[in-house]
């Protein structure tokens, strides 16, 4: 098949027959190639099931419909490494969701272990997420709770949520950035987790494909311009090295990795630098092969060993993932050297063994192939940890998803208690983390730690290798600024759920004071009511603003029942006049004009045709979000807020992603309308500080550019300066030349936009 079925030319049936048969004996053969057990009698019988039970659908994209099973069935078996079980199982996965069989049917005739794995994965139809934030919160609870019960029902609907990637492009542009956001939210550090390697790196870069469809494009197209330029760097690097390892007698591959597109932006964003300046492109990976697996470990030092003789170490990138494995099951040996082009380069040094679980996942080898599972595994304690987590009662879907992401995509430290006991915790995690670890009552009464046998706050960060005292108080009580510095999910879950308990009375409060209110005016409290109350304050969490209301932070009689015009546009004219230091009088030209008699029209959902933001002298159909303010110019998307408003996002914003991820149906494609407004843009510049250099800075932008200053804060420390400018521009073209230009000024180092 191809990778999109957008391209899926229309067939006769007879066609479509032998199309669909020539499929399903492709995956025959990639599995009678496995290890496993030969049971192709009971695949065919879930083929032929399968296929009578789905005859005459397609899917969106024109294919027969039991083209999908087949191609989650194949992911399965070559990508994954699963065997008859869960191939059956992806044949027969949607079978009980879209047609008339039942679960008792599938049990009938294909047994209880496969129904088990078919039930757990139609309670999870229709992706994670459902239209309420409720339910998407429930949904996913049930896709975590089945981990427990039977772990391939997940890597099964990693499978099903891969295959639907790489046919994205069949679908339309909003639903296509419901599923990317959704994916590279959840499932991507999901697979992250599991081990799932090279899927968790397919659904980043297809998630990024289809929300930077542009920034993808040039990505791959330098990716080619360097590839002839890189191979030579690589083969220069590689060359002394085999010949150590040949004269070492190992049978071994050694070969260079390249990151992968998404792995580039994010760098490239998150440094502030251009695709030239990524230096670190690839690394170079060794698989050696080992039939022992107890000499796996000193035959890695050995490389190791070899390695440091040819090249210089740099000594804070060691990675022994071999003594300590990774929660997930990873295994290898990381060093980072100094290549021959004068760059950092890093070294991978795994053995076949290590190299299986890291590409097709710990998970797989888990309890089906590796005893039984009598062992409890690493995989087990995770779970464990993932429980805490379904047992808070919190129903806000957003807070629950960036809860259980603190769990999903963490590295780990590991520091001992007093009497020697390991603990693994996330990679800065604190004193706090680790009295909720032990205890939950430790962690509401924790005043100080000792670390190391030095006294410590509860907000000091640990460190691996660290010995760990917790010091408690009976007189100390939870505080909600502890939710700072706390990087686990159980420490944040327990934490909540004890500030609850401590703030109901004025939850209760808060309640009746808007049942009161509401009364008053001739109104009922109802849910409805209260959500577009929240969203008028703009708290999107109901214990935060019962809370809020109940200790008087808010006062309700702000809200009237017959308002229109939803606050967000005060929020954007007073974000202008903070930054511009105008006075409130002025009207500045990047401001928009409040006109109550002016209601913008609700967007349709179901159209391909995307929200187009108007911005003129009279009408604005959008609100600017300042989490991060986006401009005419940058990938944005819209999201339907409570008051039938479209707020708009970056998609780099991670407030978007989490919407995208727990609010599907209510996200909007947009495209900005050609405006002759300016709109408030924001620069950091970094530099070597010299005589005159701000004055040149300023004349430049003012003058030469014809740009308008808003704000200019500069910090000089010795040498160096930083300087973060406001400017008002029309579109991210003036900002990206005006970044350009300022670097030409001598001694600036780097100018880039900042949110």
């Amino acid at each position: 098949m191809t990778q999109e079925s957008a391209t899926y030319a229309p067939m006769t049936p007879e066609e479509d027959d032998r199309l669909v048969e020539a499929e399903f004996q492709d995956l025959l053969e990639g599995y009678l190639q496995s290890n496993h057990r030969r049971k192709v009698e009971i695949i065919e019988k879930a083929f032929r099931f399968a296929k009578k039970a789905h005859e005459g659908i397609r899917r969106r994209s024109g294919e027969p419909y039991i083209l999908h099973p087949i191609a989650v069935a194949k992911i399965v078996s070559r990508e994954i490494g699963l065997g008859s079980t869960s191939i059956c199982a992806a044949l027969l996965h949607d079978v009980v969701e879209d047609t008339d069989y039942t679960v008792e049917d599938i049990e009938h005739n294909f047994g209880k272990k496969i129904a088990v794995i078919v039930a757990g994965l139609t309670k999870i139809s229709g992706g994670i997420f459902g239209d309420r934030a409720s339910a998407q919160a429930e949904n996913f609870r049930k896709l975590l709770l089945t981990m427990s019960e039977d772990i391939r029902v997940v890597l099964i609907k990693m499978a099903d949520r891969l295959h639907n990637m790489r046919t994205l492009g069949s679908m339309s542009p909003n639903k296509q950035y419901k599923i990317a956001g959704e994916t590279l939210y959840i499932y991507a550090p999901l697979a992250h987790r599991l081990g799932l390697f090279s899927i968790k790196t397919e659904l980043e870069d297809l998630s990024f494909k289809y929300e930077h469809p542009g920034a993808y494009r040039q990505i791959e197209e330098k990716i080619r311009a360097t590839e002839s330029n890189r191979e030579m760097v690589t083969n220069d690097f590689l060359i002394p090295i085999r010949e150590k390892l040949d004269a070492m007698g190992l049978s071994y591959d050694a070969k260079a990795r390249l990151k992968s597109v998404y792995s580039i932006w994010r760098k490239m964003q998150t440094k502030h630098v251009p695709f030239e300046e990524v230096y670190d492109l690839y690394a170079v990976r060794i698989i050696f092969d080992c039939d022992d697996e107890a000499q796996e470990k000193s035959i890695c030092w050995n490389i190791y060993s070899a390695i440091t003789d040819l090249y210089r170490l740099h000594p804070d990138r060691t990675r022994d993932w071999i003594s300590s494995p990774k929660a997930n099951g990873y295994q290898a040996l990381h060093l980072t050297v100094m290549g021959p082009d004068g760059n950092w380069v890093e070294v991978q040094i795994r053995s076949r063994r290590m190299d299986s679980i890291a590409e097709k996942g710990f998970a797989a080898h888990w309890k089906y192939k590796i005893g039984g599972g009598e062992e409890e595994s690493e995989l087990n304690v995770w779970l464990r940890t993932i429980k805490d987590i379904l047992d808070d009662p919190n129903p806000n879907a957003i807070d629950f998803l960036d809860t259980l992401k603190l769990n999903l995509f963490s590295s780990e430290i590991v520091v001992f208690t007093p009497k020697g006991e390991l603990k693994t915790l996330p990679n800065g995690a604190t004193v706090l983390d680790m009295a909720f670890e032990l205890h939950s009552e430790m962690g509401t009464h924790c005043i100080a730690g000792k670390v190391n046998h030095k006294l410590v706050p509860l907000s000091h960060k640990l460190q691996s290798g660290d010995q760990v005292e917790v010091l408690t108080s009976q007189s100390q009580t939870p505080k909600a600024e502890w939710l700072n510095f706390l990087a686990t999910a159980k420490g944040r879950t327990r934490l909540r759920q004890a500030l609850r308990r401590e703030q109901q009375p004025m939850i209760e409060r808060g309640r009746k004071l808007l049942e009161d209110y509401c009364t008053a005016n001739g109104e009922e409290l109802t849910n409805e009511r209260l959500t577009k109350m929240m969203g008028f304050f703009h708290i999107n969490n109901r214990d935060t603003f019962l809370l809020k209301v109940g200790s008087d932070e808010i006062d309700v009689k702000e809200y009237k029942f017959n308002y229109t015009q939803p606050r967000e546009n005060k929020g954007i004219i007073s974000r202008i006049l903070r930054f511009g230091g105008l006075k409130k009088n002025d009207t500045p030209a990047s401001s928009p004009r409040e006109d109550s008699s002016q209601v913008a029209p609700v967007p349709d959902l179901d159209t391909k045709k995307p929200y187009l933001l108007r911005y003129g002298e009279h009408e604005q159909n959008f609100v600017l979000c300042d989490c991060c303010n986006p401009i005419p110019g940058d990938d944005v998307m819209g999201f339907l807020n409570h008051d039938n408003r479209v707020e708009v996002h970056s998609l780099t914003c991670p407030r978007a992603q989490a919407l995208k991820a727990a609010y599907g149906p209510r996200i909007v494609t947009t495209m900005w309308e050609e405006v002759r407004h300016k709109f408030l843009a924001n620069v950091r510049i970094e530099g070597i500080d010299r005589h005159g250099i701000l004055q040149e800075l300023i004349q430049m932008i003012s003058t030469h550019l014809s740009i308008d200053i808003r704000s200019l804060h500069i910090d000089a420390e010795k040498e160096v300066f930083e300087c973060r400018l406001g400017v008002l521009v029309r579109d991210t073209a003036v900002v990206t030349d005006l970044c350009d230009k300022i670097k030409k000024i001598p001694g600036v180092q780097s100018a880039t936009r900042v949110s």
